[in-house]
């Protein structure tokens, strides 16, 4: 009986689960291959090299929170209130498992403080983001100033709320966020 081989997708998110534990110095083909529970030869079979793969764990991470959450929110139609509620709702249901999960993306933040080329790659995805952010508020906020703070709170929210440790004066953390949401939405 033939051995099934790994998927190339399992190396990939196996390479981002090591990448948001430990970051890029994490992502070690003999380590992956452990978890993985197989041996490395099978690493090679799809990846010249780990920068061959610490490239396609970048492209996989770079599609799936742009084009691929942009389609699922689109897919939805309705207005910008809509789609942002769509939006707000698929980013709260993204797991830290997962690579829409803040934790991957953290990582890659922290890995472009250090690397030029991974730095203009999450210029790019965070560019990406906040344009679609503009459409969706410019929809029904006549304001560009309005559209401009609004897309910076939202992403800001995303991102900085991990790093926040404050009580929120007898609210919950899911309170404040449901309330930051209905007055981005207001």
């Amino acid at each position: 009986m033939a051995v099934a081989r790994t998927p190339r997708g399992t190396w990939i998110d196996e390479g981002l689960r090591a990448l948001a534990t430990g970051g890029p110095e994490a992502v070690r083909i003999e380590t992956l291959a452990q978890a993985l529970g197989v041996s490395k030869g099978g690493f090679y079979g799809y990846f010249a090299s780990r920068e061959a793969l610490l490239a396609e764990m970048l492209d996989r991470w770079e599609r799936d929170v742009t084009e691929a959450v942009i389609d699922e929110v689109d897919s939805g139609g309705g207005d910008g209130r809509a789609r942002l509620e769509r939006l707000f709702a698929i980013v709260a249901t993204s797991g830290d498992g997962s690579v829409r999960g803040t934790t991957v993306d953290l990582a890659i933040r922290e890995w472009a403080r250090r690397d030029e080329a991974v730095a203009e790659r999450l210029r790019r995805v965070d560019n990406r983001r906040m344009a679609y952010l503009r459409t969706l508020f410019a929809s029904f906020c006549p304001d560009p100033d309005d559209v401009e703070v609004r897309c910076m709170v939202t992403f800001s929210v995303r991102i900085g709320t991990h790093f926040i440790a404050a009580d929120h004066d007898g609210r919950s953390r899911p309170e404040v966020l449901a309330l930051t949401r209905k007055w981005l939405l207001r």
